[in-house]
C-alpha cells in the first residue's frame, strides 16, 4: 500500500505542483483547498502524512493542527508558511506541528523533509503490532480489522474507536471516556456522533453473519466482549 500524503492548501499552484511531484515519488496524494476539507479527509481516510498551509481563510492551518492533535491523531505534521518569523515557527510547533517550511520553498529541500518525516514513522512491527479477541483481528499498521477469511475496511474514525476497544477487551467504557478519547471536547454531550459510529463499526463487522463484539451496557457505555 502506497504511503497517503494530505495537502491543505489554498494556493491552486502549490497544491497542483505537490500532487504531481509527490505521486511521481511515489506517493498517494489527496488536496483539499481549505480546513475543513482537509479535515474531513484525514477523518474519512487516514493520512501518512499532512503537508499544510498556516495562512488559509476560515480555519487557519494552526487551528487544523490542533484540531488534529486534539483528536489524538499524530499523523506527522509538515507546515508551510509565507511569513519567517520566529513566532510563527514556535507556535506551530507548539501545537504539534513536526517541520516548518518556509514559502517559497524549493521542491528538493520539501521532498527531502518529506522523506525525513516518513522516515520517522513507527516500523512495522508484523505480527506483534495486531490486536486480537475472539475471531477479530485489527492490524494496527494497515488500520484495517479482519474477521474470520474477510477483511474490513475501516474509516479513521472507525479504526480509532475500535482500536480503542480492542485496547480494552471485557472493561466497560463509559461514554465520556470514549468521546475524550476519540472526539476530544469538540463535541457536545447531547452529541449523538458516538451512536452512529457505534452502529456503522457494528454493521461492517457483523456484515457476514458473524455474532456481536460491540455490547451496549445500558446506563453505563460499551464494552468489547464475546457473549452475544
Amino acid at each position: 500500500m502506497r504511503p497517503h500524503i494530505l495537502v491543505i492548501d489554498d494556493d491552486d499552484k502549490i497544491t497542483s505542483l505537490l500532487r504531481r511531484s509527490l505521486a511521481f515519488e511515489g506517493y498517494e496524494v489527496s488536496t483539499a483547498s481549505n480546513g475543513p476539507a482537509g479535515l474531513g479527509i484525514v477523518a474519512d481516510k487516514s493520512a501518512d502524512l499532512v503537508i499544510l498551509d498556516v495562512m488559509m481563510p476560515g480555519i487557519d492551518g494552526w487551528e487544523v493542527c490542533r484540531r488534529l492533535r486534539t483528536a489524538g491523531m499524530n499523523v506527522p505534521v509538515l507546515m508551510l508558511t509565507a511569513k519567517d518569523d520566529v513566532q510563527d515557527r514556535v507556535k506551530g510547533l507548539d501545537l504539534g506541528a513536526d517541520d516548518y517550511l518556509v514559502k517559497p520553498f524549493a521542491l528538493e529541500e520539501l521532498m527531502a523533509r518529506v522523506r525525513a518525516l516518513m522516515r520517522r514513522r513507527p516500523e512495522s512491527a508484523g505480527e506483534n503490532n495486531r490486536l486480537r479477541f475472539d475471531d477479530l483481528v485489527l492490524d494496527v499498521d494497515g488500520r484495517e480489522a479482519i474477521r474470520g477469511d474477510n477483511r474490513i475496511e475501516l474509516t479513521a474514525k472507525e479504526f480509532d474507536l475500535l482500536h480503542l476497544f480492542m485496547q480494552n477487551p471485557k472493561r466497560v467504557l463509559s461514554r465520556d471516556q470514549i468521546m475524550d478519547k476519540i472526539w476530544g471536547y469538540d463535541y457536545s454531550g447531547e452529541s449523538n456522533v458516538l451512536e452512529v459510529y457505534v452502529a456503522m463499526l457494528r454493521q461492517k463487522l457483523e456484515e457476514f453473519g458473524d455474532k456481536r463484539l460491540i455490547q451496549t451496557v445500558r446506563g453505563a457505555g460499551y464494552v468489547l466482549k464475546g457473549d452475544s
